[in-house]
């Protein structure tokens, strides 16, 4: 599929394009249903690369109940690592390096004035688009952007598999730039050699002090309630 780039887009275009996938990318809940009108009108309205897939996986969306959609969750995100929708992990695996990465993202919230739960990493696709769809797209582009080989290794996964949520991650990429030389040969070494391994007895991810999690925020008017991703 040919992606538009970031640049083609209008800032309030990509940022209700963000705030869609990033509901759509958390854990289904209540709130989705709740929403999914004002999910369909906003994904209608967008440049067709950006919002045709979403279209597409609402109309999934619709045809499953909630219990279906939340055990195909957890089956695709939280026992794939190659889906994995934590943006370090594929650049850093389970190694030391990914506590600063982590780190990195709660310092970019922090210097935004928000403040973070404590239920979720930071890295989370969920959490992100929604920090970027929040005013703050000049960092929230560029924290996606640094991360994406993995998005691709994820998106690719994802289509391969024939998971409903490859065509989310079809329109968070028609809104970054397209690939460059170096994220190509990135993706093709994490699809053939996988994330960096570091086989040190550690806890797999950061210290207690670096895992914060999603954007708290109270809902504004006209736009659907951003809940916490589990």
């Amino acid at each position: 599929m040919k992606v538009a780039k970031a640049k083609a887009l209008d800032p309030a275009t990509r940022a209700a394009a963000w705030q869609v996938q990033s509901l759509l990318l958390g854990y289904p809940d209540e709130s989705l249903r709740r929403n999914l009108d004002v999910l369909g009108t906003v994904a209608a309205a967008l440049p067709p690369p950006v919002g045709a897939p979403l279209t597409r996986f609402l109309g999934h969306v619709r045809t499953r109940s909630l219990f279906e959609l939340a055990a195909d969750y957890v089956a695709t995100f939280d026992h794939h690592k190659r889906f994995s929708p934590y943006l370090t992990y594929f650049a850093y695996g389970d190694t030391r390096k990914r506590g600063v990465a982590l780190l990195r993202f709660k310092q970019a919230y922090r210097a935004a004035g928000l403040r973070l739960s404590e239920e979720e990493l930071p890295d989370h696709l969920s959490v992100v688009l929604e920090f970027a769809a929040a005013g703050n797209a000049e960092t929230g582009l560029r924290l996606l952007t640094e991360h994406r080989a993995g998005l691709e290794v994820m998106r690719r996964g994802l289509r391969e598999t024939g998971s409903p949520w490859a065509d989310v991650l079809e329109s968070v990429t028609a809104t970054l730039p397209a690939l460059g030389g170096s994220e190509q040969h990135a993706v093709a070494r994490l699809i053939a050699e996988g994330p960096p391994e570091e086989a040190v007895g550690l806890a797999p991810f950061a210290p207690p002090q670096y895992l914060p999690d999603p954007v708290v925020r109270p809902p504004q008017a006209g736009q659907p309630n951003t809940e916490a991703c589990r």
